[in-house]
């Protein structure tokens, strides 16, 4: 599902979980491109359903798989497998803004990115952090615009501004 807001989503796979704690459960492998870029979230049945319920008050969400399933066996999984990755897909084609649960949902952050950051190709988390400690001071300071003359009220010229920038723009004139 290529779509205009630039994000695409697949379920490629699922896997059951075993636990002694509660009975067995199917967590689903959810694939998120955006902007180039591939990561994936694995979530359970019971959150997508919960995100459901947030998603239904701010947009017009589409339907759910059944919550209830009589039996887990491989085939009715698939079909559920299809039926999220469907309501996934459905919801990044029918809205040009993402709501911010489910961009939180699917560990999306940054978004949307902006066209700038866009057309210098893609960067990994480590380069972004680095190019974000990059610190520039400036070299001269000017409390005014240092090319427009003097104001005739200036009682005394500032001799240390006209010094450097005849030293800056007129190094060749040096005086002895």
């Amino acid at each position: 599902c290529a779509c205009a807001s630039g994000m695409e989503v697949f379920i490629p796979s699922f896997r059951s979980e075993e636990s002694d704690l509660e009975r067995g459960y199917t967590v689903f492998k959810i694939e998120v491109l955006t902007s180039g870029r591939k990561h994936f979230v694995e979530k359970r049945y019971s959150e997508f359903h919960a995100l459901h319920k947030k998603l239904k008050k701010c947009i017009k969400a589409p339907e759910m798989p059944s919550k209830h399933v009589r039996n887990w066996v491989p085939k009715v999984l698939e079909q559920r497998r299809q039926g999220l990755e469907a309501y996934l897909q459905t919801i990044v084609i029918e809205n040009e803004e993402l709501p911010k649960i489910f961009l939180d949902f699917l560990n999306v952050r940054h978004w949307p990115s902006l066209p700038k950051a866009e057309s210098y190709g893609s960067f990994d988390e480590a380069e972004l952090e680095e190019s974000s400690k990059l610190s520039h001071q400036p070299v001269l300071l000017f409390l005014r615009d240092p090319y427009v003359l003097p104001t005739a009220n200036d009682d005394v010229s500032n001799v240390v501004t006209e010094g450097v920038l005849h030293g800056v723009f007129y190094p060749h004139l040096q005086t002895s």
